[in-house]
């Protein structure tokens, strides 16, 4: 087999064999699997109550016995199957779905197989094959839609060993949670969750999707390692000479339904997916449900550090839902309707950036706002603009720090002007070439390429739930995407009321032309008269006290 390497370090991680360089199901598994494939007046499986009892059989078989596994789920495959479901749906479920899903992993193996054999020419010179992506390993994973949905299939089956998952810092992978929750606290979401994820095994039955979905831990060294991008400082910061891109303020509407092709912010926890299959239904694990292929990634990365994001490329969405946290619902089926880049993958690009949980004061202290800049920073680099990178970085350590009186004396600064003239850019995944300018020796504006030029779509990142302060972390996140040389940033507030007058203040400092590092002063000038007691005014009325709230 090739890529043993890749193979090796995830096998413990899956729950086939190797058997003479071959991946295998145990024979009795085929024999249950083939059983199952035939349908119910084969298999017998024509109830939630004994699809477990079958998931049991299949798990004895795999000696899975002794691995974690949550004791009430058998009442949540039930519950769900036997009484949520009406007479049709169960008999879809049972007669049309369930056999699919056993076809499917019957084919695992090959899929596998296969996947191994072609995952170093997918991008020439790059491993893309299945592997775990440990913490400070940059890297990237390409799998396709048909194997991920045989994944998932392993996953509702609760297939995965999780003996040694734990010792990785990786999250649950099993649905034996996600059934045991809606057993032991039903709330309506918990039913609503699972609705989407039955959902997505049922149009996959029908229609087997054929793309790719590509899985990208990004790291920036905590030492300087050309010709990577390493992480910066506060000097970095306060020096930095970067035009502030444009931003678009969005007082309704949803990130995921953006239509500029941009970079979409998962308001993660550092376990990707969070709660996606347990309790939570907030931001992050609404997405893993509408989009359910994302669910594959919590196979095989782990925990993020404060210097890693985790971007995702090419999950198609099959839901649509209403709702937020206790309120979510599952209401139908969901066309994806984007396009498909070169590589097989929809054109849908998911950040997973991880903020300060519970945060309070501590959030406004120098090292923490560094922290969450970096973090935004990291997620929101472009692969493609990893020179121009390096140059601003030697650009920025070649001037003076920006935090004295006249560093706000920037209204007269010209347009927007390059950094580099004629400079050819290039990379495994992004092409594009700079248009010949000038360089402003006093200020380095957002570069623009002739192909289309990715924005990032956010929001609330790190407030609600996490309780970090939205005026700061609105502005945290408009620093990370000017300085990764970002064209715009669409900020959907979600009606909060802190951020009414962002839209003001925000065209107020572009007319001004500040830089990034001017305004990363005045946050840390800010933060600082907070915590000393100062001030009590949110960021945006204290930086622009004539603007005031409606």
């Amino acid at each position: 087999m090739e890529n043993r390497e890749d193979l090796r370090s995830i096998l413990n991680y899956l729950p086939l064999k190797l058997e003479s360089s071959t991946l295998v199901w145990p024979n009795h598994v085929i024999e249950a699997l083939i059983a199952l494939s035939k349908g119910p007046s084969h298999s017998r499986v024509d109830s939630g109550e004994v699809l477990f009892l079958a998931i049991t059989d299949l798990r004895k078989s795999l000696s899975l016995s002794s691995h974690p596994f949550h004791s009430s789920a058998s009442h949540g495959f039930a519950l769900f199957f036997d009484e949520f479901l009406s007479r049709s749906e169960a008999a879809k479920w049972f007669g049309e779905v369930v056999p699919m899903m056993a076809k499917l992993l019957l084919r695992l193996p090959t899929l596998l197989e296969s996947h191994y054999q072609y995952s170093d020419i997918i991008i020439v010179g790059v491993d893309t094959g299945l592997r775990l992506l440990e913490s400070q390993q940059a890297g990237i994973v390409f799998l396709g839609q048909e194997l991920i949905a045989a994944l998932l299939s392993c996953s509702l089956f609760c297939l995965f060993p999780t003996a040694n998952r734990g010792a990785k810092h990786l999250p649950m992978i099993n649905f034996d949670y996600l059934f045991a929750n809606l057993y032991e606290s039903y709330h309506e979401n918990h039913e609503n969750k699972i609705k989407c994820l039955i959902h997505y095994f049922e149009r996959i039955s029908s229609c087997t999707p054929t793309g790719f979905v590509s899985f990208e831990r990004k790291v920036l060294p905590m030492e300087p390692n050309l010709p990577l991008v390493s992480y910066p400082d506060a000097n970095m910061w306060s020096n930095s000479r970067v035009s502030l891109c444009p931003l678009e303020v969005c007082s309704s509407g949803m990130i995921e339904d953006q239509l500029r092709g941009a970079l979409e912010v998962d308001f993660a926890n550092e376990y990707l997916g969070g709660g996606a299959l347990s309790r939570g239904c907030v931001q992050e694990e609404i997405r893993f449900m509408i989009n359910p292929e994302l669910i594959a990634g919590m196979l095989f990365l782990p925990c993020m550090s404060d210097n890693e994001a985790i971007e995702i490329v090419g999950a198609e969405r099959f839901s649509n839902y209403s709702g937020y946290a206790s309120t979510f619902r599952y209401t139908g089926d969901h066309v994806d309707i984007r396009e498909i880049d070169s590589l097989g993958r929809r054109n849908t690009r998911i950040v997973a950036i991880d903020a300060l949980c519970s945060p309070g004061s501590r959030q406004y202290r120098l090292d923490y706002l560094l922290r969450e800049a970096n973090k935004a920073f990291c997620g929101f680099l472009d692969p493609s603009k990893y020179p121009q990178y390096q140059m601003l970085s030697e650009h920025s350590n070649s001037h003076e720090d920006l935090s004295g009186s006249d560093a706000m004396d920037t209204t007269n600064c010209d347009t927007r002007s390059a950094l580099i003239e004629g400079c050819t850019l290039s990379s495994e995944m992004h092409e594009g070439r700079l248009s010949p300018t000038k360089t402003n020796p006093e200020r380095v504006d957002n570069m623009e390429v002739d192909h289309i030029d990715v924005g990032i779509a956010t929001g609330n990142w790190g407030c609600g739930a996490f309780g970090g302060d939205p005026e700061v972390k609105a502005v945290i996140q408009w620093l990370a995407a000017s300085q990764a040389l970002r064209p715009f940033i669409s900020y959907y507030t979600f009606e909060l009321e802190k951020l009414l007058n962002l839209d003001q203040v925000c065209e107020w400092i572009l007319a001004h032309k500040w830089t990034v590092g001017e305004l990363w002063t005045m946050l840390v000038d800010y933060c600082t008269k907070l915590r000393k007691g100062e001030t009590k005014r949110g960021f945006l009325l204290w930086l622009v006290p004539t603007f005031h709230q409606q």
